[in-house]
């Protein structure tokens, strides 16, 4: 009963904005609010069900978006006669140098296993740049105004959501081999590094996805509204509902789109609870509450963490991909770790760690107080400033303050549900 109310109160403040604002405003909060949902379902998979302290949320979402242009993006022939090729086998001889590596370090040991393994790096690293730089250079410079990158495979881009799923799962195994043996405290420093590693590769690497150039016009997996507006059927349709085709059109692609991430997101949920009430799920939250007691009776902590922790970080990915697949475009700048990290804790937090409902009500609430705050800040303090004298310093400060009411607010409420109710909104039970 406790859920249903609280769900009922977010949908009744996301129809409200409808009535109140546009049906624009309303159904674009809600795709990010599904997005947003999925987003702290993979992280409350792994603080709420293992306990795993993940900061580099936003390294996986990235990683997601940029399989959408991997995917669905077609190639660009010049920049794939120019260098692709030799691309492709500058990053084969990297790959090759760090495998060498890691044998000869894991099957030598003694005095000369370091360096050996330190003169296996530097000798693929060398023959790695002398192979990839000038491939790079020649590819970028390939109409670098409206291309200069390799491009995609031209696939259906929803294809590109469990590709981006499996791409985020794939770094995330990579990290976990290395990081999952650190503390707590350790490996969110070392998430979040890993993070900023990925989103500064994606932003300097041009001839992957066009670094800070960003990558516009990705493919849509729903109609253009153009093509709506040009369809008589649908013209007279929305004449039906006494709509404007411009305005029918964007509704229309939106209620599309949400019903898209609703699908995700449902069977997203339906599988993390599952998960939750197997064996495997108690095992999980029993490794959460004691580590020893866990090992003792024979579990294989790091392995178990490894799993949730590839998990986690898959749905992240997927994420990601619809987030990128709903803005049309990637644009790397955007991905913010610490800023947007936190917003994703936040909607764990306040929701209810261990709870998958508790974590989709966070995504929707949270999502949605961010977006209004500032309009809503905006009035407040208009009212506030209403009878004070026009250019005094006092009004001007205090209405150049309503900026700053977005992270003012999630501060406040994160404090205030801590405070009241520990466990969140929804606790797990």
């Amino acid at each position: 009963m406790r859920a249903l109310v609280l769900f009922a109160i977010v949908a009744c403040l996301i129809i409200g904005t409808g009535f109140l604002q546009s049906w624009n405003s309303a159904l674009l909060i809600l795709n990010m609010g599904l997005v947003s949902a999925v987003m702290a379902l993979g992280v409350n998979l792994q603080w709420g069900l293992a306990g795993l302290f993940n900061v580099g949320v936003m390294g996986f979402v990235a990683l997601g978006g940029l399989a959408v242009v991997l995917v669905s993006m077609p190639p660009v022939p010049a920049a794939w006669a120019a260098g692709g090729i030799q691309i492709l086998l500058g990053l084969v001889l990297g790959a090759a140098s760090v495998v060498a590596a890691v044998l000869i370090w894991s099957r030598t040991s003694g005095r000369l296993r370091g360096w050996a393994t330190a003169a296996v790096l530097l000798v693929g690293l060398v023959v790695c740049r002398m192979v990839l730089d000038p491939a790079v250079q020649s590819v970028e410079s390939v109409d670098s105004a409206v291309s200069g990158y390799l491009g995609g495979m031209g696939l259906p881009v929803l294809l590109a959501w469990p590709v981006g799923g499996l791409l985020a799962a794939g770094v995330a195994w990579i990290i976990g081999k290395t990081a999952l043996g650190l503390r707590s405290d350790y490996l969110a420093i070392a998430t979040l590094g890993i993070a900023e590693i990925i989103i500064a590769i994606l932003k300097n690497e041009d001839w992957l996805a066009r670094g800070v150039k960003n990558v516009i016009g990705l493919p849509r997996p729903v109609p253009y509204e153009v093509d709506l507006q040009a369809d008589p059927a649908f013209v007279e349709r929305a004449t039906d509902f006494n709509l404007d085709p411009t305005t029918a059109s964007t509704l229309y692609v939106k209620l599309e789109y949400g019903l898209l991430f609703a699908v995700v997101l449902i069977i997203l949920l339906v599988l993390s609870q599952l998960a939750l009430k197997s064996p495997w799920g108690r095992m999980m939250r029993a490794i959460r509450d004691n580590e020893t007691a866990a090992r003792a009776m024979g579990k294989d902590v790091t392995a178990r963490h490894l799993q949730v922790f590839v998990l986690g970080s898959a749905i992240c990915g997927i994420a990601g991909a619809m987030m990128t697949t709903l803005d049309g475009q990637l644009t790397p700048g955007t991905y913010q770790p610490l800023r947007y990290t936190f917003l994703i804790w936040v909607m764990v937090i306040v929701g209810g760690s261990g709870n998958n409902l508790g974590a989709v009500l966070g995504g929707f609430l949270i999502w949605f107080l961010w977006v209004q705050v500032e309009p809503m800040g905006q009035l407040v303090m208009t009212l506030v400033t209403a009878g004070m004298a026009d250019g005094s310093w006092l009004k001007t400060h205090l209405l150049d303050s309503v900026q700053h009411m977005r992270l003012l607010t999630m501060g406040a409420i994160l404090l205030l549900v801590l405070r009241l109710n520990p466990r969140g909104l929804l606790p797990e039970r």
